[in-house]
């Protein structure tokens, strides 16, 4: 008999390493389902290498964390059967060398100290992670501590000019945040140069590669960039938000990346998550105490809608420390898939936009770590929700590339459609955030310190202190 959670554990483990190219390979043994269909839970003896016997339950509940972080692969041994005899075949694997500036006069400052893949996930300040002890409300709408101004609200996403008001201090305001926009000299000059390029650059297509449906890539993406719009949240919502601010917003975005890391789930859904809260707070006014349970409501959500393997409501009721209930959570989801209108399936994240720019430098493996990074950097800067998942994706790889003593060149603007004048004024504000004296403690800058991912955020904030953006 096996342990019913190896088998969860390996399509988890499998799926993980489908979409990760900075996963080293690894062997799995295929393990039977689960047996919780069978009755109850009964002892039986599982016979191991050495000897023992374990005593296991067949049909038991995992639990919380069970099958889910180990990262062993434990041999499986029927009873009656003799155990497996280790193979010593050796498997050979590439040898990752941490991110360097690609000029070999450079000496590498990176430092070869180790440090954890998994960190624990922090314990929640009593305000935002508080169980309610009070009887559950009847009315669902107001789960999420909605105010009256709903309607107002909504009414000032359809009026574009209602968003700034009519006083010129917020018009003043609206231009200095709007970085995206250039004058009217330069972005006559954008147009002509990505018309240029898309008339002059001869995009090498393999016909016979039926697995990048080569055929159909314009149009898939020209229906990408169509959906980018529907799908972006209000840059300007913490205006009519009356208890939490966008430092609160980063605080939740933190912790929502360590809950993402230690639950092994896959890049999509960590941006699907992140879209969702900020598209919910654009409509709906959420109180201090309900802004965890927005966030790990939404992960919850883009978990059941991009995971294969998607963590139970009892396992997300855990990542919040019991703050909140199964309950609260299942009355969350359908709130927030009620005020979205379900729409979930038009929200195109970065990842696959940055697939089709690495087809410039032939899928470089250091500039997409490197640029995965700077990506997830923008999430936690709230200036960066006036971006299109395309822009940030662009945004990444063009700083990455920089990092890199890359340029960018005809093939790159011909596959991101953004020139270098669109991408500076995005490359800058990355830098400013890298250089903060606060930034070694954000999860992320953890994250991609590991030699997985290549040591990417020491790279990027050793780099970012000695180019100030000045210099460009």
């Amino acid at each position: 008999m096996t342990f019913h959670f190896q088998a969860a554990n390996s399509r988890r483990a499998a799926s993980r390493t489908r979409t990760d190219e900075n996963a080293v390979p690894s062997q799995t043994l295929r393990s039977k389902p689960s047996l919780s269909s069978l009755g109850p839970a009964q002892k039986v003896g599982v016979t191991v290498n050495q000897g023992k016997k374990v005593g296991a339950k067949v049909g038991a509940k995992r639990t919380v964390l069970g099958g889910v972080v180990g990262n062993g692969v434990k041999d499986d041994v029927e009873e009656g059967k003799k155990a497996l005899k280790p193979t010593t075949k050796t498997i050979l694997t590439e040898t990752r060398q941490p991110l360097q500036t690609r000029n070999n006069n450079v000496p590498s400052t990176v430092p070869n100290g180790p440090s954890r893949v998994i960190a624990p996930v922090p314990h929640r300040a009593k305000p935002t992670s508080v169980h309610v002890d009070a009887p559950m409300p009847s009315d669902d709408l107001s789960e999420m501590d909605v105010d009256t101004r709903r309607p107002e609200v909504l009414s000032r996403e359809e009026d574009e000019s209602s968003l700034v008001g009519s006083d010129e201090e917020e018009d003043d305001e609206e231009d200095e945040d709007d970085w995206l926009r250039l004058p009217e000299d330069a972005a006559a000059q954008v147009e002509e140069e990505l018309a240029l390029v898309r008339n002059s650059f001869k995009d090498d297509v393999d016909m016979f590669d039926t697995t990048m449906v080569a055929e159909y890539a314009d149009e898939i993406f020209q229906h990408m960039e169509n959906l980018e719009q529907s799908v972006m949240p209000n840059p300007r919502y913490m205006d009519f938000q009356t208890e939490i601010e966008w430092t609160m917003r980063s605080t939740l975005i933190d912790w929502l990346l360590q809950v993402h890391l230690r639950y092994h789930m896959l890049p999509e859904t960590l941006w699907i998550a992140v879209n969702l809260v900020d598209r919910f707070l654009s409509v709906r006014v959420v109180s201090l105490v309900k802004l965890q349970l927005v966030g790990v409501t939404a992960m919850f959500i883009a978990a059941k809608y991009e995971e294969i393997l998607a963590p139970s409501v009892e396992e997300f009721v855990f990542m919040t420390e019991s703050g909140y209930t199964k309950d609260e959570i299942l009355k969350g989801e359908r709130i927030i898939l009620q005020t979205l209108d379900f729409t979930i399936s038009s929200y195109c994240s970065p990842y696959s936009w940055v697939r089709r720019i690495s087809k410039a430098d032939d899928y470089d493996i250091q500039t997409r770590t490197l640029s995965k990074f700077l990506m997830e950097v923008t999430l936690l800067d709230h200036r960066f929700l006036r971006c299109r998942p395309s822009m940030i994706a662009a945004v990444g790889m063009y700083l990455a590339r920089r990092m890199l003593n890359g340029d960018w060149n005809d093939a790159f603007v011909y596959y991101s459609g953004f020139t270098e004048v669109q991408l500076v004024p995005g490359a800058m504000l990355l830098c400013e955030r890298l250089v903060e004296p606060s930034f070694e403690g954000v999860y992320a800058y953890k994250k991609y310190s590991n030699k997985k991912f290549l040591r990417a955020s020491t790279f990027a904030r050793e780099w970012a202190m000695k180019h100030a953006p000045s210099s460009w």
